[in-house]
């Protein structure tokens, strides 16, 4: 039983050294970045506050991640987050990419502080930009620096801003 329980809890602090290996810096994600790029792989990039993941941002992001060989998510920190939408985040941003880069689909995980991600977009220069149904292609942040942007389509009825009216409501 001991060898068992040392066996699990050593598994337990790889998938750790996993998850928080794909949460990265700028800087180490335009390292690693370039060396993948340098092997003729796609870059997608997404960006998000990804506050209260749901089943529209699941199907988003394995379409996403399905227009290319790696996908980057800019993740809205907590002071961007509460710039832009009142009363949030709900989570802290610790934990929103830390839940992000345990889904399969995410390579990366990178944090900004800006209300948009564009200098982060100029800084990695993705091949391709996405956004969920709810942009329209042409307003998508750094559409003008990627060389393919697309709109996704949009989960009708699911959104966190809905979750968050609806528990209010109980």
């Amino acid at each position: 039983m001991t060898a068992l329980i040392i066996y699990y809890e050593a598994q337990l602090q790889v998938v750790y050294f996993f998850v928080m290996g794909k949460i990265l810096g700028w800087h180490e994600l335009k390292t690693v970045i370039d060396k993948f790029r340098g092997s003729g792989k796609k870059i997608v990039f997404t960006n998000g506050c990804f506050d209260i993941i749901h089943i529209g941002h699941v199907r988003y992001l394995k379409e996403a991640k399905a227009l290319g060989d790696m996908l980057v998510i800019g993740l809205n920190s907590d002071k961007s987050v509460s710039s832009i939408k009142p009363d949030r985040p709900i989570n802290p941003q610790t934990h929103r990419a830390e839940v992000l880069s345990s889904l399969e689909m995410v390579d990366y995980v990178v944090l900004f502080d800006e209300e948009t991600p564009y200098e982060l977009i100029k800084l990695i220069q993705p091949d391709v930009l996405v956004k969920g149904g709810d942009w329209k292609k042409e307003e998508i942040v750094g559409s003008d620096i990627a060389k393919e942007t697309y709109s996704l389509p949009y989960v009708e009825g699911v959104s966190t801003t809905g979750i968050i009216e609806r528990i209010k409501r109980l």
